[in-house]
Formats: structure tokens, C-alpha cells, sequence
């Protein structure tokens, strides 16, 4: 049960039909959800005692588990009231409030040694609530557990000593809480005062001797201490008062006797601190799925007449656990294959590494779930179960992979067989054609994607199956050839001919080609020879009239010069003016 999902009130675990044990299948559903380990308290008693109060105050409840005010026992089979435990994280308390004891309605009083016995076998602690005192009485009905004894021997053995020998009964026996009810005595013996444990070892103490009657008082007591190696004692005084009692469910702490609540907090305390959880021998921890089927178990031995003996419950227990582990690790492992798996696989090696690795993971998920699997047995059933699976689904891959590869290959091969039903391919040289398609189509079709490992096989298969057609193209291709090898060389010499004429034509033609540019290029020669030479002589008179123009300008140059100096000596000798000396010289 996870941490939030709680019990509202007690539900009946064993329902006691006309004093035939029956598992109620709502308790047992509850159990089955239970992952954490379980404290397991059960409450045995007289009825009429206050069982179902002290079960309440466990569960940290007002109310709960029915408290009758009346004559008539409330209580009928065994109920339980699962609840989160207070004191320790990660564990659930388990409160099993059992019919009463004693019941004057009751015909078989075996059904009361059967509810005592269950009470032992499902719990880790066994609450014994008494009344008043330790007396006779109180220890003749917890002799029951020397009937038990039979009911859980692990051996047929009649000596009563050898309990102490067998250490797998007595570590599986629970720790032992007496209480004692409306306690009335004063705790001292010999003048000096005694706790409560005290008392109760002085009550189981032996008696020396070996007479019939020394050993009639000694075997319950001797039972009681073999089997139950840690005890514990709690007294109650009287709640309240007479006239309250009977509604004492509705009353609060402070409308009771001081001491009562005060003692019932302190029982309260130890229980929820040192109640430890239920083990099996071997050390197995029990959960609620373990609780279920040990409840199942023991409730379906009693039903059958059979002794429920530990070890077999126990086998039954490891059996049912291992067989739990195997289905969740094989249906994690189909889980996961189905998830990661997409038939078919482009190869096998892949299809093997993701089986092997959901295999890794449910053999891991087993190891989580499985216990005291000594020799084995369930892990080898584990792995012959999915090497099973294993071929199972490499068979399923073939045939997916076969079915894909055919489908392919119609849809990549088809329009060629249409081809070759169309005859396009017997022809000369279609042979040929014939082959290049297929290498083409063959291409295409390990292109694809996801063929599996049946590929190359289908592939083949097919090429085999499609080889009478190529034989029959090629044997076609043969024949049409040879005709038309005859038709081709006729043709090629016509051919060729044709040829040769054309090319003397052509050099006849690039001949008179030549001849035309070789005369084109001496008339252009000509005409250049004479553009350059009238070019020249044209180029010579402009020479020479040049050079006439030239000395014309030069001639006019000297005379304009000549004539510029005759002014200038005429305009100096007007301008003369002789000296008056010179004048009457002369």
C-alpha cells in the first residue's frame, strides 16, 4: 500500500462462516498493494476483554474495530486494519483484532484453536489479553500453543524438549505482550516490589520434579517460554467506572481513570517502537503480497484438514513470489520487445541485441522480485522462457521479413514481368535490355528499407525462379540476331560505299575549294598590289607638291623679310638728322 493510501476502518481479513475459515478476496486485494514490509500485531483473548479497544489505540483511532458492551462476542474471525506505522518511515502496521475465546455459543472449540493459531502464524507480535490476573486458566488457554506445536511442526516429533532445537520454529514465533485487564493485585512478592515482567516470569516458572502432575503444570509453561523467547507484561487498572464502561469507545482520555490512559499510552509506545516486521525463516521479510498468500495458505491447509506446516508454507510462499517475479520479468520483457521492436529487423544481430537487452532487464527485474530461489530453479525457468521467446520472435521476424521481401518484390519486379509478357524484350539485342533492368530493379530493391534478414534468400529465390524467362530472351536475342547480322552487314557495305563516295566528292568538292580560294587570294593580292601603288605614287605627289609649297613659302618668307628691311633702312634714313658742323663743312 503506497503512504497515501489509507483504511478508512477495518475490513474482515477471515471471516469465520459457521466455524469454517474464509479469506475475504477485498482484504486479500488490499494486502496485494501493500510494497513495504509489515508490522503485524494481532490480538488474542478471552472475549469480553477489550481486544478491540487496545487495537484502536493502536491505530491512533477513537474508533475502529467494534467494542460490544454486551454479553455476546462482536468480533467473528479475524479483521484487519492496515495503517500507515507512526514510528517507522516506510513500513505499514498491520492490526489483526481476532475473535474471541471462550465463547459459550461456540460448538467446536477447535475453531478457537484455529483463530489462536492463525493469530501466531500471521503476526509479529502477539498481543495476549487477559483478565485480573495471571492464573491457571489464563496459562491452560495459552496451552493452546502446545497444540500448536502440531499444527506448525517442521518435524514428526513427540518430545517437547526439542522445540529449543528447532530454532526456524521459535525465530518464527512472535514476540509475546501480555496484558492484563482490571489488574487488581499488588506487584510484590516476598515483601519486595516487582515490575510486571516479573510477575510474569515468576507465573512461567518450573516446577521441580518429575511426577505426572509436576509435568501436566510444566509443559504449558515450558511451551511458553520455548516459544515465545522474548515476553513482555503490561497491567491495566479498570477504565472507569462500572456505569461508563459500556460506552467506553466514546470516551474521551480525560472522562477516564488517570492511570488506565496513562498505562495504555505506555503499552501503546512499546509496541509501535519494538514491534519489528514480520520475518519468515531464512530472514524473509514479509510484505502485504506475502502476508496474502501465507493468510491463503495457512486459511486453505486448516480448511483442507491439513497441518500447516511452516516449511511448506514457506515453499508455497517462495514458489508464489518466484513465480510473480518470473510473469513480471516476462512481462516486462514483452512490454519492451514490444515497444522497441518493429518487425522485421533490417538485421537478425539487431533483433538479438534488443532481445538481449530486455532480457538483461527482466532478469534484473526478477532479481528485484524474487527470493530464496536457492537452486535456481525459477531463474533457469526464466531464461528457458525467453529463449523461447527468443526463437519465437526470430521466427516471427523471418516471417515478416519473408512477407515483406515478396511484397517488394512484386511491386519492384511486376512491371517488368508485364514487360516480358509484352514480349518488348524479344528482340535482337533485348537480352541485353533485359539484364540491365534487372540489375536496375535489383538496385532499387536493396534500397529498400527494413527487408529483414530473409532479403538476400527471397532475392535469389526469385532470380532462380525468373531464370527460364532470361534464357528465353537470350534464346530469341540469338536468333533475331543472326538475320539481322546479315541485314547489318549489307547494310554496312551499302553503307560503306555511300561513304566513300561522299568522302571523294567531298575532296573532289574541297579541291576546286581550294583551287577558288587560292585564285580569290591572288586577285585580292592583285588589287592590293595595286591600291598600295597607287596609294604610293598618290602619296609621292603629295610629296612633291608638299616640298614646291613649302619652298614657295620659303621664297615669300625671304622676300617679305628683304622688303621688311628696305623700309626699316628708309624710315632710319628719314628720321636722320646730320650734326650743324658736318652742314657748314659742307
Amino acid at each position: 500500500m503506497a503512504p497515501d493510501i489509507h483504511m478508512s476502518e477495518p475490513l474482515c481479513l477471515i471471516e469465520n462462516i459457521e466455524e469454517k475459515l474464509v479469506v475475504k478476496q477485498e482484504a486479500l486485494r488490499i494486502l496485494s498493494a501493500l510494497t513495504q514490509p509489515v508490522v503485524v500485531v494481532a490480538v488474542v483473548g478471552l472475549y469480553r476483554t477489550g481486544k478491540s479497544y487496545l487495537m484502536n489505540k493502536l491505530a491512533g483511532k477513537q474508533k475502529g474495530f467494534s467494542v460490544g458492551s454486551t454479553v455476546q462476542s462482536h468480533t467473528k474471525g479475524i479483521w484487519m486494519w492496515c495503517v500507515p506505522h507512526p514510528e517507522k518511515p516506510d513500513h505499514t502496521l498491520v492490526l489483526l483484532d481476532t475473535e474471541g475465546l471462550g465463547d459459550v455459543e461456540k460448538v467446536n472449540k477447535k475453531n478457537e484453536a484455529q483463530i489462536f493459531a492463525l493469530a501466531i502464524l500471521l503476526s509479529s507480535t502477539l498481543v495476549y489479553n487477559t483478565m485480573n490476573k495471571i492464573d491457571q486458566g489464563a496459562i491452560d488457554l495459552l496451552h493452546n500453543v502446545a497444540e500448536l506445536t502440531d499444527l506448525l511442526r517442521t518435524r514428526n516429533s513427540p518430545d517437547v524438549n526439542e522445540i529449543e532445537d528447532n530454532g526456524d520454529l521459535v525465530s518464527f514465533f512472535p514476540d509475546l505482550v501480555w496484558t492484563l485487564r482490571d489488574f487488581y493485585l499488588s506487584l510484590e512478592t516476598d515483601g519486595k516490589l516487582i515490575t510486571p515482567d516479573e510477575y510474569l516470569e515468576n507465573s512461567l516458572k518450573l516446577k521441580e520434579g518429575s511426577s505426572e502432575r509436576i509435568q501436566n503444570f510444566n509443559f504449558p509453561r515450558l511451551c511458553i517460554k520455548k516459544l515465545f523467547p522474548k515476553k513482555k507484561c503490561f497491567i491495566f487498572d479498570s477504565p472507569a467506572d462500572k456505569k461508563t464502561l459500556s460506552q467506553l469507545e466514546k470516551l474521551h482520555d480525560d472522562e477516564l481513570y488517570p492511570e488506565f490512559v496513562q498505562q495504555v499510552a505506555e503499552f501503546c509506545s512499546y509496541i509501535l517502537s519494538h514491534s519489528m516486521a514480520k520475518t519468515l525463516p531464512g530472514g524473509i521479510t514479509v510484505n502485504g503480497p506475502r502476508l496474502e498468500s501465507l493468510a491463503q495458505t495457512y486459511v486453505d491447509a486448516i480448511n483442507s484438514g491439513d497441518l500447516p506446516c511452516m516449511e511448506n508454507s514457506v515453499l508455497t510462499l517462495v514458489q508464489r513470489e518466484n513465480l510473480g517475479a518470473v510473469q513480471k520479468a516476462v512481462a516486462h520483457y514483452d512490454q519492451q520487445m514490444g515497444q522497441k521492436v518493429q518487425l522485421p529487423t533490417d538485421t537478425l544481430q539487431e533483433l538479438l541485441d534488443l532481445h538481449r537487452a530486455c532480457e538483461r532487464e527482466a532478469m534484473e527485474i526478477f532479481t528485484k522480485n524474487s527470493f530464496k530461489d536457492e537452486n535456481q530453479s525459477f531463474q533457469k525457468e526464466l531464461q528457458t522462457l525467453l529463449d523461447t521467446k527468443q526463437h519465437d520472435i526470430c521466427e516471427q521476424n523471418k516471417k515478416a521479413s519473408l512477407e515483406r521481401c515478396l511484397t517488394l518484390l512484386q511491386d519492384i519486379f511486376g512491371p517488368l514481368e508485364e514487360e516480358v509478357k509484352q514480349s518488348i524484350y524479344f528482340k535482337p539485342g533485348g537480352h541485353n535490355l533485359f539484364l540491365q533492368k534487372m540489375e536496375m530493379l535489383k538496385a532499387q530493391y536493396y534500397q529498400q528499407p527494413r527487408k529483414g534478414p530473409q532479403a538476400e534468400e527471397v532475392l535469389q529465390n526469385y532470380l532462380t525462379s525468373k531464370q527460364s524467362v532470361s534464357d528465353a530472351v537470350l534464346h530469341t536475342d540469338q536468333a533475331l540476331t543472326a538475320k539481322e547480322k546479315e541485314k547489318e552487314e549489307a547494310r554496312q557495305k551499302a553503307e560503306a560505299q555511300r561513304v566513300e563516295a561522299n568522302r571523294l566528292a567531298a575532296i573532289a568538292r574541297e579541291n576546286q575549294r581550294i583551287m577558288q580560294e587560292k585564285e580569290r587570294l591572288h586577285q585580292q593580292q592583285v588589287r592590293q598590289m595595286e591600291i598600295e601603288r597607287a596609294n604610293f605614287l598618290a602619296q609621292q605627289q603629295r610629296e612633291q607638291e608638299r616640298r614646291l609649297r613649302e619652298e614657295a613659302e620659303r621664297q615669300r618668307a625671304l622676300a617679305e623679310a628683304q622688303l621688311r628691311r628696305q623700309k626699316e633702312e628708309l624710315e632710319r634714313l628719314r628720321n636722320y638728322n646730320p650734326p650743324h658742323d658736318d652742314c657748314i663743312l659742307l
